[in-house]
């Protein structure tokens, strides 16, 4: 639950935000005209994301055996691939996250297109739909459907409550502390969805195993009970995990961790 409400947060203000800037730019310039394209557009990315969700729960349904694992793991691997690439483009575009978005806009405005403004707010909203669709499609098999919907439909309501506080509102939340914090913790997530989308492949008999059990210590943290089984469906737990298991990781926490954390500490050197 905890997974699945981070990630519709994050997503669900992320969306809000640039939805905000969209649509206060739009107003800077006198361009009221053009908002009903931007709600074209989320009404769009809305539908196709419902979409994308059926697609994905009617191919979990059909695969069984080997071909549910492979599923799986495809599934979960595209999911760290989209949540990592979101976290670090956020973390580079926040610095000029309005200015960029303008320019876009501008340049739309220039060559007299409609469709360019919902192109903009389309792909702002479908991109982070695809990644809640990814992410609570593969954290399904962590945890259950109910717990995984409960989780990010709480995550979606706090994340409407803090975007309309923060455009209607004087109390502003500081964003990029939110996206430092957040991404951080998604980082923890991603690794263990990848680590566990190794195991799923390795289930399927696509990746070796080399050692299967690269250690045991299910009998201080068993992965079926309670302590256990939340690990397992926030970062992906695995009490014997595989050599494989454990080098993606690691590896994933140093090198994605080193591009976010040293990123961070640069934007705070230079704020101070």
């Amino acid at each position: 639950m905890v997974g699945s409400f981070l990630i519709t947060l994050r997503e669900g203000i992320e969306a809000a935000l640039i939805l905000g800037i969209i649509l206060g730019y739009l107003s800077k310039i006198g361009q009221n005209s053009l908002k009903k394209n931007v709600y074209y557009g989320v009404g769009y990315a809305f539908l196709l994301s419902i979409l994308l969700a059926y697609i994905f729960k009617i191919f979990s349904v059909e695969f069984e055996g080997m071909a549910e694992q492979l599923f799986e793991g495809i599934v979960m691997l595209l999911a760290v691939v989209l949540i990592t690439s979101m976290i670090l483009w956020m973390q580079k575009q926040s610095k000029d996250l309005k200015g960029n978005l303008a320019r876009e806009i501008d340049m739309v405005i220039e060559n007299n297109s409609s469709w360019g403004i919902i192109a903009i707010s389309f792909i702002s909203v479908f991109r982070e739909g695809v990644e809640i669709v990814l992410f609570l499609q593969a954290s399904l098999t962590q945890s259950s459907a109910i717990v995984s919907f409960v989780g990010s439909t709480l995550g979606l309501m706090v994340a409407v409550i803090l975007a309309y506080f923060i455009f209607k509102t004087s109390i502003k939340l500081d964003l990029k502390k939110f996206f430092k914090i957040t991404g951080g913790l998604l980082i923890f997530i991603s690794a263990g969805l990848l680590a566990q989308g190794i195991h799923e492949l390795q289930e399927a008999h696509i990746l070796p195993v080399i050692i299967e059990h690269l250690y045991d210590i299910n009998g201080i943290i068993n992965e079926k009970g309670t302590f256990g089984s939340f690990l397992k469906a926030m970062f992906g737990y695995n009490g014997n995990p595989s050599l494989l298991e454990v080098i993606s990781y690691i590896v994933y926490i140093v090198g994605i961790g080193k591009l976010f954390f040293v990123s961070t500490a640069k934007d705070i050197e230079v704020n101070n």
